[in-house]
């Protein structure tokens, strides 16, 4: 069983005694999907909640469709947004899913509910007696601890030491403990390492929710942010032989999932996993470190279906910075209005975070390795926004200098025009291989996985297809849980 839905009764009704305490209900995946759906009383009721506030009625807001608002948002359309050909330089059509729009500012919020909210309602987590466990690069942690505050229980956050000050900051004020681990954003094995030493000191008294193996990481992304790019290609009419491209960070593996679910029902879509240059582990079995916050390297995530993957694409952490700077710096951003940027796209700068910017990257290197037209679409994600990273421009005006106009036309040529297909690498079936047998060296030696199962995620065609269906089943379960709570 690749989530576990066969809990303790006995944790099963502790969980429910605390929601009932604290008056929560938990959202389903169908009303993530589409928050029509959702009891018009909740609707009435978060008229007057922030989209920030530690109020466990946000646990409705775990979707795309949020009004862009910071209080008393409805809900209406997928948040996305059209990167504008003056930007990108490239005939393909860009459009990338918004996730500043979510609860913490980023969709990581929702992959840990996919993760929490089963372990709830089956119950192998006890809210009460347990703590839970975040571990990761950035924005997971962030979305664990909001999603356990918001839940009543107790939570850990772990994430690398250099992270940006903004996060840490934030951190402090929701997480029971926050523990910062060695390196950058690169060293995942230093969390994994803090992960075993905190199973040894506290054993039965956490849970570790580690989105690089967890499976409600990957079901979340397949269900609501597929679900979400599938609604927007209608909504825009998009024909089927111009759905080309998903690209996404590799990350924890767990947004790729949105590209299984493309892949399902447009067999032609090209996925690309996307990494750091200065760390091209899935490109050339690479290792180092790098400044695109939140992606996670050095590994290939469990939850990862390389065989779905058809291209690897490494972009250069510098680029990122210095377009991040082009979108924020008021130089960059009057120098994009001169060459005639619409005003509506210049608005629309300050969603893109720095992974945001690597994505885009990443997809007008796709767009060029495969030669699209002008009516060819590719999907990407920006994941947070800019206010993440506000203080990395101060460094950056420190490290580089002040950031003028001659700085702008150089990020705009150099980092978006003149991105090409070097670094893009398009997977054959051994070079697919190459990239899932690296699980071998993380999962089966360190972390206690089988190679009987890594086989299974190569070879057993049922293994990836049997997650989705995980939905219905824990809907029941939380419909059923939510009823209980209510009963009394």
């Amino acid at each position: 069983m690749l989530i576990n839905l066969n809990g303790s009764k006995e944790v099963r009704k502790n969980n429910i005694d605390r929601c009932r305490e604290k008056g929560i209900l938990l959202p389903t995946f169908k009303q993530m999907v589409e928050p029509s759906t959702i009891p018009e009383e909740i609707k009435k009721k978060l008229a007057d909640v922030e989209l920030w506030e530690t109020n466990p009625l946000n646990l409705f807001r775990i979707t795309w469709k949020n009004e862009p608002t910071k209080k008393g948002g409805k809900f209406g359309g997928v948040n996305f947004v059209e990167v504008p050909r003056e930007l990108t330089g490239c005939k393909a059509r860009i459009l990338a899913l918004v996730g500043k729009w979510f609860p913490t500012g980023a969709h990581k919020v929702g992959a840990t509910y996919g993760c929490l909210a089963p372990a709830l309602v089956a119950g192998t987590f006890d809210s009460i007696h347990q703590q839970a466990v975040w571990p990761s690069t950035g924005n997971y942690c962030r979305g664990g601890a909001f999603n356990s505050i918001l839940l009543g229980c107790e939570s850990i956050a772990i994430l690398p030491a250099e992270m940006s000050k903004e996060r840490f900051d934030w951190l402090k004020t929701v997480a029971g403990e926050v523990i910062a681990t060695p390196g950058c954003e690169s060293n995942v094995k230093e969390i994994f390492d803090m992960c075993h030493t905190l199973d040894e000191e506290r054993g039965a008294n956490i849970v570790i929710f580690n989105q690089f193996d967890q499976f409600g990481n990957y079901l979340w992304h397949y269900k609501v942010t597929g679900g979400a790019i599938l609604e927007v290609l209608k909504e825009l009419e998009i024909a089927d032989e111009n759905v080309c491209g998903y690209v996404t960070a590799t990350g924890s593996g767990g947004t790729l999932a949105a590209g299984d679910h493309l892949k399902d029902l447009y067999p032609n879509v090209k996925i690309a996993a996307s990494e750091a240059l200065q760390c091209p582990t899935l490109l050339r079995n690479g290792f180092g470190g790098h400044r695109i916050e939140g992606i996670g390297d050095k590994h290939v995530p469990w939850v990862h279906n390389v065989r779905n993957t058809d291209m690897v694409i490494a972009v250069d952490d510098q680029d990122c910075m210095d377009v991040y700077r082009l979108f924020n710096e008021p130089a960059g951003i009057e120098y994009l209005r001169k060459i005639g940027v619409p005003e509506e796209s210049i608005a629309e700068l300050p969603l893109y975070g720095i992974s945001g910017v690597g994505n885009v990257l990443a997809a007008i290197k796709m767009a060029k390795y495969y030669e699209m037209g002008s009516e060819d679409v590719i999907f990407t994600v920006l994941t947070d926004s800019s206010e993440m990273y506000t203080s990395r421009l101060k460094e950056q005006n420190e490290i580089q200098g002040e950031f003028d106009e001659y700085a702008a036309v150089r990020a705009l040529a150099a980092c978006l025009h003149h991105q090409t297909i070097e670094n893009a690498l398009e997977l054959s079936y051994y070079e697919k291989l190459r990239v899932h047998n690296l699980k071998y060296y993380t999962w089966v030696e360190q972390q206690g996985k089988t190679s009987e199962e890594l086989d299974a995620q190569w070879y057993d065609k049922n293994y990836w297809k049997q997650i989705p269906a995980y939905a219905d089943q824990i809907d029941k379960m939380i419909e059923a849980f939510n009823a209980e709570i209510l009963a009394k």
